[in-house]
C-alpha cells in the first residue's frame, strides 16, 4: 500500500512536471493542486530553468556566431591573399576553399585576362619601337638619295638635259617617298589621340570604288597590275564616306604591295540581306595562318613590306578595323596558295544617333 502511494505520487508529480515544462514554453502556467515534496523540487527546477534555459540559448547563439564569424574572417583573409596573386607575373592558378569556387574561377579569369592584355601591350610596344627604328632607317635612305642627286645637279652645271631630267625625276620620286614616310611617322603619334566620330550619309559605293581604282593607277601601272571593280550601279551604302574611303584605300594599298606583277586585283561589292559586302582579292604569296590572326593589330607588318617602296607603318589595316567596327561592321582576311581576300561587311541601314561605336 505504501509503495503504491509512493508510486502514485511519483506519477502525479511527473505528470505535473511535464505540465510545468510545457507551460514554461507556452508562457504561463496555472496550477491548482495540493503541494507535495516533489512539487517543491520541480518548482525550484522551474525557477532554475527560467534562468538557465535562456542563458543556455544565448551561449549557444554566441558560439554559433563566433564560429561563423571566424569562418567568414578566414574567407576574407583567403580572398585578400588571393588578390595579391592577381598582380603576380606567373601562370599559376589562384586556389581558394571549395566554398569559394565561384570567386576562385572569376579571379583566375581576371588574372588570365590581365596577363594577356599586358603581354599584348608589351608586344605592341615592341612592334612600335621596332617600327620607329625601321622608319628612321627608311627615311635616311631616300634622304641620302635626294641629297646625292641634288649635289650632282648642283655640281655638274654642264650636265646634258636628258640626264638632268632623269636625275630630277629620281630626286622627286625619292622626295615623295620621304614625304610618305614622314606622314606615316606622324600617323603613329595621332593614332591614339583621337576618337572616331562618324558623319553618316548615303554613299554611291560603285562610284567610290571605281574612283579609288583610278587614283591608284600610278601605283599599279609600273608593275603592269590592274584593279577591276565589279558592283551593281545602284548599290547604296550608309556610312561615313571619308572614313570608309580610307578603309578601302588601305586595303587596296595592301593588295597592291603583296600581289604579283601582271596580276589583277578584283574589287567586288554586293548586297546580302541587310548588309553590304565588299571584297578585295589579289593573287600573291599566301599569308601564313599565324600572321592572318594578327594582321589587323597595330604596327603589324609583313616582313616583305619592310624593304619595299610601299611598305607602311602597319597602322593601315588596324585603322581600317577600327573604322569598320565603328560602323558596326566586320573585316576579315582569308589566304590560300593562289589568292588573298579581304572581306568587309557593313550594315546597309542608317544608324541612329549614338548607335555607332566610339573607337579610340
Amino acid at each position: 500500500m505504501v509503495f503504491r502511494c509512493i508510486r502514485t505520487e511519483i506519477l502525479v508529480s511527473l505528470f505535473y512536471a511535464l505540465i510545468i515544462v510545457a507551460a514554461y514554453y507556452i508562457g504561463h502556467v496555472v496550477i491548482i493542486w495540493q503541494p507535495t515534496p516533489l512539487y517543491y523540487l520541480f518548482k525550484r527546477l522551474e525557477l532554475y530553468a527560467t534562468i538557465l534555459v535562456p542563458l543556455g540559448w544565448l551561449v549557444l547563439v554566441l558560439v554559433v556566431i563566433y564560429f561563423e564569424w571566424s569562418r567568414t574572417v578566414g574567407y576574407i583573409e583567403d580572398i585578400a591573399a588571393a588578390s595579391a596573386e592577381l598582380v603576380r607575373q606567373d601562370e599559376e592558378d589562384i586556389r581558394l576553399p571549395a566554398e569559394l569556387r565561384e570567386i576562385e574561377d572569376r579571379m583566375n579569369q581576371i588574372k588570365k585576362t590581365a596577363l594577356r592584355n599586358e603581354r599584348e601591350a608589351r608586344e605592341a610596344e615592341q612592334r612600335k619601337n621596332d617600327l620607329v627604328v625601321n622608319i628612321a632607317h627608311d627615311i635616311r635612305t631616300p634622304l641620302s638619295s635626294v641629297i646625292g642627286y641634288l649635289s650632282l645637279l648642283d655640281e655638274a652645271s654642264d650636265m646634258p638635259a636628258e640626264q638632268r631630267r632623269k636625275y630630277t625625276g629620281i630626286t622627286l620620286e625619292k622626295a615623295y617617298r620621304l614625304e610618305q614616310l614622314i606622314n606615316e611617322f606622324f600617323e603613329i603619334t595621332r593614332f591614339n589621340l583621337s576618337s572616331i566620330v562618324l558623319n553618316m550619309g548615303k554613299i554611291n559605293l560603285p562610284f567610290m570604288l571605281r574612283q579609288m581604282a583610278d587614283e591608284f593607277y600610278p601605283m599599279l601601272s609600273p608593275q603592269n597590275k590592274k584593279a577591276v571593280v565589279q558592283a551593281p550601279d545602284d548599290l547604296i551604302l550608309w556610312g561615313d564616306a571619308d572614313k570608309l574611303s580610307r578603309v578601302f584605300n588601305n586595303i587596296l594599298k595592301n593588295a597592291i604591295a603583296y600581289s604579283y606583277n601582271d596580276s589583277t586585283i578584283v574589287i567586288t561589292a554586293f548586297a546580302k540581306a541587310e548588309d553590304v559586302v565588299i571584297q578585295f582579292t589579289n593573287q600573291g604569296d599566301p599569308i601564313p595562318k599565324q600572321k592572318l590572326e594578327t594582321i589587323f593589330e597595330r604596327f603589324f607588318r609583313l616582313d616583305a613590306a619592310r624593304s619595299s617602296q610601299t611598305g607602311g607603318t602597319g597602322l593601315g589595316l588596324a585603322i581600317a578595323k577600327e573604322i569598320v567596327a565603328a560602323h558596326n561592321g566586320t573585316i576579315a582576311a582569308q589566304s590560300d596558295e593562289t589568292q588573298t581576300t579581304f572581306t568587309v561587311v557593313l550594315p546597309n541601314r542608317k544608324l541612329e544617333p549614338g548607335q555607332e561605336k566610339q573607337q579610340s
